[in-house]
């Protein structure tokens, strides 16, 4: 009987506990769906990676002989170890591709993926085995030749296989912002196709015992001098952007579950009290009919139980199903792994079963007090809570207050509860509308910073490694443009140590570095610069020291902070090539950056790219990001429809009586409506203004996770945040006028009576 009475309170209350369901499955739905790609994308890499063997570190020297190879083994930590020759070279097409050519001895570590063809050969000399999305740019398969020029040597190579390699998970060159295949690759052949009899390895890919910092003590101890420089797994480029990657997506997987657990209770505590306040009555006459206060406790739990329950379930089965292939599209064009599915994890049913058990304790706390009242006084309506004279009614202001104003407070004094869960209610949405649109200024503001307002070529002309400085400086002056130089270096300051940027700045006007507020800097050209974020990193300030060196070179240096500057995508050092050259360090533009729009071939340029195309690039970057702040943006405005909606319903359910006894007493429906919306709008206002310091905190949290390249400030424009209050407002408007009919509906007779 009592379920059969469940069913019909549910389908009588269809509206409230729609919202319940829906609460219960967006909230586990996001939170397995986003958290079941970015869970997939850990399990794939870590996959890949052990099949590959990927490397522990990369130690990198200019003769890495024998002796080498004993001395690092000697170290203790050393599990295994492989040298290869690695080296630039072009590809004999018309636009000239850069290919990164891999000599290996063996193959055992940071193992080419064989998707096509045969296994990599150590024995075979006239094999290559290419990148995967280099040969589908060019159309190339098993069995093409194809010609690489590198060092004053030109060889061509059977291809042998197809496939991918742990070290170009992502794989990006200095002429683009994101991959193009058609312009770089890389490939992978024996020791033995090296056109020399003598081959000098360069790098040695290691593994080891212990940890990264460790073994970097152990090698700068006993090593010292004998290589240029260690690069362990996590700072490698590859590996620390797509971590960088996965560790957005999984801060966005988890606001989710917070925001929308905290709300589907709130809005089922509200149902429920609003429920059990209205069948008072009813739960009187079970108790007198001799139902046990258990019985009573148990179904009333049940209502959001089982919502709850279906709704978590089928949050867990949907969401890891259809979210992340959202996502794949996108990421699968910037990174390259060999699988791509979602991943399980239990914390998606820990996340549920907390759901879950949630709803049992907010449905007990709302039956529990007047389960424990006697049959007689369950049956008599609830006495009305008495109002007493507080501080504000003392004061001389009160009485020239309207009668709007002083019956919205003292209701809301009487009706703390509901007051407060309005606002809570409220606060979960400005939160998430402020964090949405703040995360959607913040890309737009990174774009404009970078491409605006510290940069203001139209071309930049990548300048080949071969080139004399005789050719550069002609094709620098017929296109009016200026040199630039730009390094990987690794910066250290006490015991951290970092990968960043080296940027010559040549007295060109088309870079300019910025402060935080993007006001223009001038470094002078005595001066050093580092940038905020790299500065917060290694804990350092104007008048520090840092040490650090340009990858490649066991050269290091130490300098002397001068200034700081912040930069969204570029985290290192700015100075000048005079500077440069004190530092007894070489100046070798790497690039010219100039205002006309370029696209004639030299010969001393590998690749010639205009603002649009960086722009371009960057928009395909960051498209995952963009969907992700969509995502956000859409089940924001979900939830203050859903949260304003029940917690409107719940505030005229309780005030009903008097409504309806101030129609009696000759308030037209017009001054009603207008009590009600300012309450309304009272509690919106609060909410709103609370929220905004909560939003700020997410945002800042979901930047802060963006990984060590990234330097974005939160912030929020003026039309977004006008927007978000806007949305908030006019949904909270919206639903005061939907209750605005209940109110010319309203049986003034039976809404009184009800208290008889």
């Amino acid at each position: 009987m009592l379920f059969k009475k469940m069913l019909r309170d549910i389908r009588k209350h269809k509206a409230q506990f729609l919202s319940i369901f829906l609460m219960a499955f967006l909230g586990v739905f996001v939170f397995a769906g986003v958290g079941g790609e970015s869970v997939g994308l850990e399990v794939n890499v870590n996959d890949y990676y052990n099949d590959t063997n990927l490397a522990d570190g990369w130690i990198y020297s200019i003769n890495i002989n024998d002796l080498f190879l004993y001395q690092v083994d000697c170290l203790g930590a050393t599990t295994q170890m492989e040298r290869q020759l690695v080296v630039d070279s072009v590809a004999d097409f018309s636009n000239d591709p850069e290919i990164t050519l891999h000599f290996v001895e063996n193959n055992t570590i940071s193992k080419f993926y064989l998707l096509q063809g045969e296994p990599l050969d150590i024995d075979d000399k006239n094999g290559v085995w290419l990148d995967k999305s280099f040969a589908d740019a060019k159309g190339l398969k098993v069995g093409d030749n194809i010609t690489f020029k590198f060092e004053g040597h030109e060889i061509e190579k059977e291809i042998k296989g197809i496939g991918y390699s742990p070290e170009y998970v992502y794989h990006a060159s200095q002429s683009s912002v994101i991959p193009d295949f058609s312009k770089m690759g890389f490939a992978y052949m024996s020791y033995k196709a090296f056109p020399e009899d003598n081959i000098s390895y360069n790098v040695l890919n290691v593994k080891f015992d212990g940890t990264p910092e460790n073994y970097n003590d152990l090698l700068s101890y006993h090593m010292d001098g004998y290589y240029s420089s260690f690069v362990e797994r996590s700072e490698h480029v590859s590996v620390n952007q797509f971590s960088e990657e996965m560790d957005q997506h999984k801060m966005m997987s988890g606001i989710f579950p917070v925001v929308f657990i905290l709300i589907s209770m709130l809005i089922l505590l509200t149902t429920m009290t609003r429920i059990i306040t209205h069948q008072r009555t009813q739960i009187g006459i079970l108790k007198a009919s001799g139902f046990k206060d258990r019985s009573i406790i148990f179904h009333y739990v049940s209502y959001g139980f089982w919502l709850v329950l279906v709704g978590a379930i089928l949050g867990l089965i949907l969401g890891p199903m259809t979210l992340p292939q959202l996502f794949y599209p996108s990421m699968s064009a910037t990174y390259k792994l060999p699988s791509w599915e979602p991943a399980w994890s239990m914390n998606f049913v820990y996340v549920a079963a907390l759901m879950v058990l949630m709803s049992i304790f907010v449905s007990y706390y709302a039956v529990k007090s007047i389960s424990d009242e006697k049959p007689a006084d369950t049956i008599r309506p609830k006495a009305p809570k008495i109002s007493t004279t507080g501080f504000v009614e003392k004061l001389g202001i009160w009485d020239k207050l309207s009668f709007n104003v002083r019956w919205n407070w003292r209701d809301a004094k009487r009706n703390k509860f509901r007051a407060l869960m309005t606002i809570i209610g409220v606060i979960g949405c400005s939160a998430l509308l402020v964090c949405a649109f703040g995360m959607y200024d913040g890309m737009n503001d990174l774009k404009e910073w970078e491409f605006n307002q510290i940069n203001h070529y139209d071309s930049k002309l990548v300048i080949d490694d071969e080139a004399a400085m005789s050719e550069i400086d002609d094709v620098a002056s017929e296109v009016n443009g200026d040199k630039i130089m730009e390094s990987a270096i690794e910066i250290e300051s006490g015991s951290v140590k970092k990968s960043g940027s080296l940027m010559v700045l040549n007295n060109t006007d088309l870079v300019t570095p910025t402060d935080y507020d993007w006001n223009p800097i001038k470094i002078e050209d005595n001066e050093v610069s580092i940038s905020q974020k790299m500065a917060d990193m290694l804990d350092v300030g104007v008048g520090d020291t840092v040490k650090w060196h340009i990858m490649g070179s066991d050269k290091w240096v130490k300098t002397k902070v001068d200034k700081i500057h912040a930069d969204p995508t570029s985290q290192g050092l700015i100075m000048s090539s005079d500077k440069l050259e004190d530092l007894d360090l070489n100046y070798t533009p790497t690039s010219i950056v100039t205002t006309e729009h370029v696209d004639k071939n030299y010969s001393a340029i590998k690749t010639a790219n205009s603002m649009k195309d960086m722009t371009g690039s960057w928009d395909e970057l960051t498209e995952a990001m963009w969907l992700l702040i969509y995502i956000l943006i859409f089940f924001a405005s979900l939830l203050a429809v859903v949260v304003l909606y029940n917690l409107g319903l719940l505030s005229f359910t309780e005030i009903e009586r008097e409504i309806a006894t101030l129609k009696v007493l000759g308030f037209k429906t017009g001054a009603l409506r207008k009590l009600l919306l300012t309450q309304n709008l009272w509690f919106t206002a609060i909410g709103f203004l609370l929220g905004l310091p909560v939003g700020y905190f997410i945002l800042k949290i979901m930047w802060e996770s963006s990984g060590d390249s990234f330097y974005i400030l939160p912030s929020i424009s003026p039309a977004n945040f006008i927007l978000s209050a806007v949305i908030t407002f006019a949904l909270s408007i919206l639903v005061n006028l939907m209750f605005s009919r209940k109110i010319k509906k309203l049986d003034m007779v039976e809404s009184l009576k009800s208290g008889e």
